[in-house]
């Protein structure tokens, strides 16, 4: 069942999830109300934080990028979106493989930022390209990724992110931004008592079910496996009898050369 905080507030279980207005939107926040979320216990193995009650895992801010800072392995683009409070985008660098290092070294040749921007970076989950090129001090961008904690301070793992060209949409953006701060985010998540039960059924129908397709699954991975062996078993005695037959075949053949060879002596005589 739901546990209650001291402050009153309602965290339901994780299979309530679903129903939650926040869990699976990009929730569109200010830098300021990031840093706000918090860890809950019980939900410390997912990428999961809350405002109030409310779950959350993605979220999306707009604002202008005030710094750029590369690593080996990732790019920290410091962005400030007028909420008061700026927060860092982390975007992921690929792997280098030989032809990325033998690139790279071309393009240091060149050095600054056009080095930098020349690294392939992804999307933290799906591991897709993500152009950072125009990525630089002074763009104003919308960035929508997931959350994480480095040194308890929040930061965002880039998954999306587009360069905002026009006055009009970052000032939409805002509103919106505004809007769902006090229409949802302020507001306690809350749930009826039924539909707590009704989502508590759904989840126990899902999870007989992924047991139940779990097994399936195993029980064709034993008869592909028998098949498997049966096959193996059927062409060692092949190979076995094969084998045999050479053998009875050698030594025919010894054999045959022998009274071959004895019978030509004994002519020669």
């Amino acid at each position: 069942m739901a546990t209650v905080d001291d402050g009153e507030l309602v965290f339901y279980p994780a299979f309530c999830f679903r129903a939650s207005p926040t869990h699976f939107a990009w929730v569109k926040m200010g830098a300021v109300d990031v840093h706000l979320l918090k860890r809950r216990a019980g939900f410390e193995d997912q990428s999961t934080f809350f405002y109030m009650n409310h779950p959350i895992r993605f979220v999306s801010l707009v604002g202008i990028i005030v710094a750029r800072t590369e690593y080996p392995t990732l790019t920290i683009l410091t962005v400030d979106d007028s909420s008061g409070a700026t927060i860092d985008i982390i975007v992921l660098k690929a792997p280098v493989t030989d032809d990325d290092g033998d690139q790279s070294v071309q393009s240091g040749r060149r050095g600054g930022l056009q080095s930098a921007c020349a690294t392939k970076h992804v999307a933290a989950t799906n591991k897709t390209t993500v152009d950072t090129t125009a990525l630089v001090p002074g763009v104003v961008v919308q960035v929508k990724g997931t959350l994480s904690m480095f040194r308890a301070t929040m930061q965002i793992q880039l998954e999306r992110v587009s360069v905002v060209q026009d006055t009009n949409a970052e000032i939409q953006f805002l509103d919106q931004r505004s809007r769902y701060l006090v229409e949802v985010l302020s507001v306690p998540w809350s749930l009826a008592e039924e539909e707590v039960e009704r989502l508590r059924s759904e989840a126990d129908d899902e999870e007989e079910r992924l047991e139940e397709e779990q097994e399936r699954i195993k029980r064709r991975q034993r008869r592909r496996i028998e098949r498997e062996e049966k096959d193996q078993r059927r062409i060692q005695k092949l190979w076995e009898r094969e084998e045999r037959l050479r053998a009875k075949e050698a030594l025919y053949s010894r054999d045959a050369g022998a009274k071959f060879m004895r019978e030509f002596e004994e002519r020669k005589v």
